[in-house]
């Protein structure tokens, strides 16, 4: 057997299913693991297909300066694969990113290049834009690109279906629309009363990965239509089952995976039976230097019945 190099190993990730965390007998909750991936996140997929679309295009030069937006995974996703590719890569990030997760990027010789959060993510862009314009750099622009819905469509969303041919509920992080927009639709061609739900946290409350669409910035790949619900989690009750996930399942598993597992739950006790599948998009050693891990175990979440939109 020919050895593999380390892009073979993006995707194919682990569907499992979270046996002991399901409010009823009926409905089985399912977990799609990226933080399998080499760089511990589902955004080595869209790395992949955004850079090949660029080169394929003609847009991306050899030798070029990536710039991106980033809370840091899709930075260090194509870090991994500008060190094969031969860029250098450049990393817009907010003030408020998770601690630690400079540290991160510059492990992986990402240039960190800080922007204050005011302007939320719309700033982040906005500057990668104009860098990329003054500078000569090349951005991909993940909340644009096409190929970030394309990763989804033709990988995550097969590999589900290959795992669990009846999915009646599929759940992730709003974070770009990618995820939301491309497993959505290749789920709904093979059933179309799958229910698609995005899960975004409330205004003004941090959540690694995700953004309230209330801040202002809705990513053009999102296509609010297409879902059949938005589900608002806190960043406690996030921190809270990601915490309980490692407890109970042994999977430790990131912030955003608590709030979709939350979500995942609550759809649960409105379902008699049923097939659940969520979306863990990274792992949760990314997160160690966040102190709600400990304060996460300890505290009771205040709203249970979050507030969905149908």
């Amino acid at each position: 057997m020919q050895p593999k190099g380390i892009l073979d190993y993006v995707g194919n990730t682990p569907l499992v299913e979270i046996s002991r965390m399901s409010p009823k007998p009926g409905v089985r909750i399912f977990a799609k693991l990226e933080g399998y991936n080499p760089t511990g996140s589902i955004k080595d997929r869209v790395a992949g297909y955004m850079i090949r679309d660029a080169e394929e295009k003609g847009i991306l030069r050899p030798g070029q300066t990536l710039i991106e937006a980033s809370t840091g995974n899709t930075a260090m996703a194509l870090a991994l694969i500008a060190k094969q590719r031969g860029y250098k890569m450049k990393a817009v990030v907010s003030t408020k990113a998770t601690p630690g997760m400079a540290e991160l990027l510059e492990m992986h010789d990402v240039e960190v290049i800080w922007c204050e959060p005011l302007a939320g993510m719309k700033g982040a862009i906005d500057l990668a834009k104009r860098l990329s314009q003054e500078k000569g750099w090349f951005t991909h622009c993940q909340f644009e690109s096409q190929a970030n819905v394309l990763a989804h469509y033709e990988t995550t969303g097969p590999e589900i279906l290959r795992a669990l041919p009846e999915v009646d509920v599929f759940i992730a992080g709003i974070g770009t629309g990618g995820t939301l927009m491309g497993v959505g639709q290749r789920l709904k061609e093979h059933n179309p009363q799958v229910k698609v739900i995005g899960v975004e946290p409330r205004m003004g409350d941090p959540l690694q990965g995700l953004r309230s669409l209330e801040e202002g910035y809705i990513p053009p790949l999102l296509d609010l239509a297409r879902l059949d619900g938005r589900f608002l989690v806190d960043s406690r009750a996030a921190f809270a089952c990601a915490r309980a996930v490692l407890e109970v399942e042994g999977i430790f598993a990131g912030v955003s995976s608590g709030a979709v597992l939350h979500c995942a739950q609550r759809m649960a006790e409105r379902m008699e039976r049923g097939n659940i599948v969520v979306i863990f998009a990274d792992g949760g050693w990314k997160y160690l230097a966040s102190g709600p891990w400990r304060e996460a175990a300890q505290a009771r979440v205040e709203h249970p019945d979050d507030m969905a939109w149908w």
